[in-house]
């Protein structure tokens, strides 16, 4: 693909957060263009491709290409975990990262290490650096990542490269590839509307844009409206389109998926087609011929299915005490303090993330995951083997954690998150909006500094609070899709912003504190510390969502 020995002379002592800070001078803060201007920033990915060396031997991956709204990131890590369970050298390309950017690229089922991101990222950094003399300037930040997800599967040598599409499809930077063997497509709802269009039919037509010719192309049931779209793309390319019904839970033969939610069945779904499909059109059949393919999963798929990973998604992370010793008995220690984390941040996926932390909370078999997060970085979570704790008597208090990109519109996202906790009978005894730490226009890593000195600009998290309260004491609105919401606070919220949010934290009174602006993440987990060291008889259970910088943020804090 390209000389060895120029490869090692790439310097790999250049530090990690230097190359952080040279993929954040990739980032563009230019609004995106019209379609003439997509098309010639896509365009200019093959030119990107030829430079890297890549443009003939990409054509050389096996690739399971996946667009779609929600559920993109779940169905790509199911299908990873299924294929590698089947015996397959795998990559997986996904995006965002929550924490570090070597989440983006795992090969076998673990993020990249550091040396070879670095390894990787500068020899493709060099190479693009030297046209941009030629008048070729560097690629945007995820025109990037994605030549250098190229590069990595065809130096590790793959077998299958699950590829998630960035944001759209048609002309997002992964649909260079020319023939994958399969495609699929997830969940379609409204999203990234100021790029993909205003209806759900123009989003449709934009995510079909990664179907090919004699590609076989799989969906997961849809809006009538976006339906008739895929199907009408796809029959232009004389494709089938097939729709992957939810797996039945039964085929799962008593197993959990590793993903929690019922909207998983849904992803898990998919991610079986698609495996069956790649796995037939490659000639890897041997799994498939274990089983009847109509009838029950091959062990290898239940493996997989059960044990797929994804950090921020449906995760369950108990804080860590401070003087917590792993070889102890723990002396029956529970957990006062517990994050429910998930990435949602759209009212369809928020309603999805509701569902799962409702019944995360009162599911008594289900066993709450100590996650104890104490490595700077790493693969996965360190996790303690510990009983289920049964304590009826203790009081549990929900919170909300929560904050959204400006452009989303909260009067969609917030109330959508109540009704549906309020019909599962979860109620919030306060809420807390802050601002995320991580920029958009900055790579950050795990081990990046935390500001010790926050902004101060919360302007929009007020917004929300508004928003929230408004809710709460029933003041504009009397009913959310026509449930009406019940509130149970003996006192409104006034006097709380005013005071210290460090001062202690008095939730086993009759008083309650419906919402709070806090002005920095790092104050907020400060002050949940504090409630649970100050109230032990209470169980506080945090629902981080509405962002995915906040959970990145969130987890990147646990972590220290």
């Amino acid at each position: 693909m390209e000389d060895k020995g120029r490869l090692q002379e790439v310097d790999l002592s250049s530090s990690y957060e230097a190359a952080m800070e040279a993929l954040s001078s990739l980032i563009s803060r230019q609004k995106r263009g019209t379609e003439p201007k997509k098309a010639g920033k896509f365009g200019l990915m093959f030119k990107y491709l030829q430079v890297a060396g890549l443009d003939k031997s990409i054509s050389e991956l096996k690739i399971m290409h996946v667009a779609g709204t929600k559920g993109k990131g779940s169905t790509c890590t199911f299908s990873e975990a299924i294929l590698r369970e089947c015996g397959l050298q795998t990559g997986l390309f996904t995006s965002p990262h929550l924490i570090d950017i070597t989440e983006r690229f795992r090969i076998n089922g673990s993020d990249i290490s550091r040396e070879k991101f670095l390894y990787y990222f500068w020899g493709l950094w060099h190479q693009l650096k030297e046209k941009n003399v030629d008048g070729l300037l560097m690629p945007p930040l995820f025109q990037f990542l994605t030549l250098l997800a190229f590069k990595i599967f065809l130096c590790e040598k793959v077998d299958v490269a699950i590829v998630e599409v960035g944001i759209g499809g048609r002309w997002d930077s992964t649909n260079v590839i020319k023939q994958p063997v399969v495609c699929g497509i997830t969940s379609l709802g409204m999203d990234h509307m100021e790029i993909l269009g205003d209806t759900i039919e123009k989003i449709a037509a934009e995510k079909a844009g990664i179907f090919k010719h004699s590609v076989p192309a799989f969906t997961v049931p849809q809006l009538e409206q976006a339906m008739s779209v895929l199907t009408e793309e796809s029959s232009k390319l004389s494709i089938p389109l097939e729709v992957a019904p939810p797996l039945d839970s039964e085929k799962l033969k008593g197993l959990k998926l590793g993903l929690a939610g019922e909207h998983q069945y849904i992803n898990a779904g998919l991610a079986v087609a698609l495996c069956k499909c790649w796995l037939q059109r490659t000639g890897y059949t041997k799994v498939l011929l274990k089983d009847d393919l109509e009838g029950s999963l091959p062990e290898e798929f239940l493996r997989g299915l059960s044990t797929a990973n994804l950090f921020g998604r449906a995760q369950i992370v108990n804080d860590k005490p401070e003087k917590f010793d792993e070889n102890s008995e723990l002396n029956g220690y529970c957990g006062n303090l517990i994050f429910y984390l998930d990435s949602a941040h759209t009212p369809e996926s928020l309603e999805a993330c509701a569902k799962w932390f409702s019944n995360a909370l009162w599911d008594n078999q289900h066993p709450t995951k100590n996650d104890f997060i104490n490595e700077p970085h790493g693969n996965s979570d360190s996790q303690c083997s510990m009983k289920h704790c049964n304590q009826p008597e203790r009081i549990s208090k929900k919170i909300l954690l929560f904050n959204c990109m400006e452009k989303r519109d909260p009067q969609l996202l917030l109330p959508q998150l109540m009704k549906t906790c309020t019909s599962s009978g979860v109620q919030f005894s306060k809420a807390l909006f802050v601002p995320s730490i991580s920029t958009y226009h900055r790579v950050d890593s795990a081990t990046s500094p935390v500001p010790s000195n926050p902004s101060g600009e919360v302007s929009w998290q007020s917004t929300l609070q508004r928003t929230w309260e408004k809710l709460i004491h029933r003041k504009d609105v009397t009913t959310v899709n026509g449930l009406k919401l019940h509130n149970t606070h003996n006192s409104s919220s006034n006097g709380f912003i005013e005071v210290d949010p460090l001062d202690k934290c008095d939730l086993a009174g009759n008083h309650y504190i419906c919402s709070a602006v806090i002005p920095s993440l790092p104050m907020a987990i400060n002050w949940l510390r504090e409630c649970a060291r100050e109230n032990p008889s209470i169980r506080f259970q945090v629902l981080v969502t509405g962002s995915l910088h906040l959970v990145g943020d969130v987890l990147k804090l646990l972590r220290r």
